[in-house]
């Protein structure tokens, strides 16, 4: 899939961002991409102010947003994603889980949505509903590719005119909880998804407790620091692992370095999740874990993050 290629059913990348100039307008360095202009471009024309009212009217009706982010690939991040959105849903919350990791979109399978088509209705996109009667909307660029092989080969602007499509056109609806899971890294996806949330994206941010994946989870505070992204907190997943004859957790890859870096960046430290061999086999078949095996070790720390995430969400009174 080529910049000025479209993907099956999806709208035009000419309308995901300048696909026929990569390089110019808008750009994704700077804050000012999140009105479609880098600067210098005679400031936004009336087609970008009109995107730029559609998506904050969007996000008018979604009252909490989640950026699930990880410095490092591999750590669990997807799943995590899914099982938080997942497990907040079964708590009686109105939630949308939003997939903006182009390259690899996995949330489809995570869910056992990966036969999923989206719909496009004219200028709106309806999101994949995950679950009769549990109110969690999905949306994944991966519901646009025609098969599994289809590559993604697309540039900045492109990728970040897409994830604006995502968050202005999919008929979201009242939302309590959007959910947003990013590839790894600091790179354009989650950078354009905190430009276009602005003052509304939290992030969550989750590592694994070796210190080569901490290291780089700890650039991702940092990025979050340098564009004042209020941090809802770290979890440390694979945090030991749970033995499938017995169910005692094992030290596989160390413990407590989340917690240190929690400690060391000043932000609250969520908790430790061990891994799990049916964590592996749900991701694998598509059930989702804290769904499916609720009494495990793991489900019980994930269950009590969404606990915690659905308390700060109560009213004060």
């Amino acid at each position: 899939m080529s910049d000025s290629s479209s993907c099956q059913g999806c709208p035009s990348a000419a309308g995901c961002g300048s696909a026929g100039n990569p390089e110019g307008c808008p750009s994704t360095s700077t804050p000012a991409a999140s009105s479609g202009c880098g600067g210098g471009c005679g400031g936004p024309t009336p087609e970008q102010q009109a995107e730029e009212a559609r998506l904050q009217a969007t996000l008018s009706h979604i009252r909490n947003t989640i950026v699930v982010m990880s410095g490092k690939g591999g750590v669990g991040k997807s799943s995590t994603a899914a099982n938080i959105a997942a497990g907040l849903a079964l708590a009686g919350k109105r939630v949308g889980l939003l997939d903006v990791d182009v390259h690899g979109p996995s949330i489809p399978r995570l869910l056992k949505l990966d036969a999923a088509q989206a719909n496009v209705d004219g200028d709106t996109i309806q999101p994949v509903q995950w679950r009769e009667g549990v109110s969690l909307s999905v949306m994944s660029l991966g519901f646009f590719l025609p098969d599994g092989r289809q590559a993604v080969i697309w540039r900045g602007p492109v990728k970040m005119g897409f994830i604006k499509q995502l968050l202005s056109d999919v008929a979201w609806g009242e939302l309590d909880f959007l959910v947003v899971d990013c590839p790894p890294g600091t790179g354009d996806e989650p950078l354009s998804v905190l430009q276009l949330l602005g003052d509304a994206a939290r992030a969550l941010i989750v590592t694994t407790p070796q210190a080569v994946a901490v290291d780089d989870v700890r650039r991702s505070l940092g990025f979050c620091e340098d564009l004042n992204v209020p941090v809802l907190g770290v979890i440390e997943n694979m945090s030991g692992i749970v033995c499938s004859k017995c169910g005692n957790v094992e030290s596989l890859f160390g413990q407590g370095g989340g917690e240190r870096l929690a400690k060391e960046m000043n932000v609250p430290f969520l908790g430790a999740v061990p891994l799990d061999p049916e964590i592996v086999r749900a991701g694998d078949e598509g059930n989702i874990y804290i769904a499916s095996h609720p009494d495990r070790p793991a489900a019980t720390v994930l269950r009590t993050i969404v606990d915690a995430l659905v308390e700060a969400d109560a009213p004060q009174g």
